[in-house]
């Protein structure tokens, strides 16, 4: 299991349609909107490091967002 938050900045106007989409995501399992640099923040729980970075492409694409920053969690 791989775990990754994904950092997101959008249009600010469109962060709720945004929201939205993510949640659709079945990997994606929280969702957060923030105050600050970035808009919403996306837990994401995936099988592997390829998972995870096709689940970044496809919330790269929704509407709206204009750009991700995604950090990936280190096992203990």
């Amino acid at each position: 299991m791989v775990k990754g938050i994904c950092l997101i900045k959008g249009e600010a106007e469109k962060s709720g349609d945004m929201k939205i989409r993510l949640e659709e995501m079945s990997e994606v399992k929280e969702v957060l909107q923030l105050f600050g640099d970035y808009d919403l923040i996306t837990i994401i729980e995936a099988s592997s490091l390829r998972e995870l970075n096709e689940t970044v492409d496809k919330i790269r694409s929704i509407k709206g967002i204009k750009e991700t920053n995604t950090l990936i969690a280190a096992e203990t």
